[in-house]
């Protein structure tokens, strides 16, 4: 059995998430299947097919939830540099994810011995991680903020293994991760505005 099922208050949606994140915190994530899923959101499979036909679909609308609990928080201040207005942005998306953190922990442990689940989940990373660049106040249009988004979704990941192991309360060794590899991207984040700011030269 499943265990206690979630509240039937709530959209179908919210319950699948709810449900898959519950089975997930319980064991491995490969383990887990639809019809578990199911069963604890109090749902049939065709409502589940309805909203979301795989578990690469659920975790789709887990980081679109992510994504809109760190899109309605205050905008950072846009005098303060680029790298502490992200620095914001991410910690607020780590405190978003601490109340999953067992179920984030079991879905990265399954995703990385899974080279193709992780190849399909790379572009949904990449949506968010451009949203991230957008609540910071940074334009992630184009090639040029295609580019940043990349750049900042190995920052992202980088901050969320040590985010993974990271017991304390104020979480300060997942800060410290996160403000070395932001660091380490800035020489990147400066050749990319370089590049793109080279006028075109004009024929004489």
């Amino acid at each position: 059995m499943a265990g206690k099922r979630t509240s039937p208050d709530r959209e179908p949606k919210d319950r699948l998430i709810d449900a898959a994140l519950a089975l997930a915190a319980e064991k491995a994530w490969s383990r887990v299947t639809l019809a578990e899923i199911a069963e604890k959101a109090g749902l049939s499979l065709a409502e589940l097919h309805r909203a979301a036909p795989t578990k690469t679909h659920l975790l789709r609308l887990w980081l679109q939830r992510i994504d809109a609990a760190v899109l309605a928080g205050p905008t950072p201040d846009s005098s303060e540099p680029a790298r502490d207005r992200l620095f914001e942005v991410l910690m607020r998306r780590l405190d978003a994810l601490k109340p999953g953190k067992a179920a984030l922990a079991s879905v990265v442990d399954s995703v990385s011995r899974d080279p193709a689940q992780a190849f399909c989940g790379w572009p949904a990373l990449l949506r968010s991680m451009s949203w991230m660049l957008e609540a910071a106040g940074i334009d992630a249009s184009g090639l040029k903020g295609a580019l940043r988004a990349r750049g900042l979704a190995l920052v992202w990941l980088a901050s969320l293994r040590t985010f993974l192991t990271d017991e304390s309360e104020d979480m300060a060794a997942t800060m410290a991760t996160l403000d070395r590899a932001l660091k380490r991207a800035e020489p990147f984040g400066r050749a990319l505005d370089g590049a793109f700011n080279i006028a075109p030269q004009r024929a004489g």
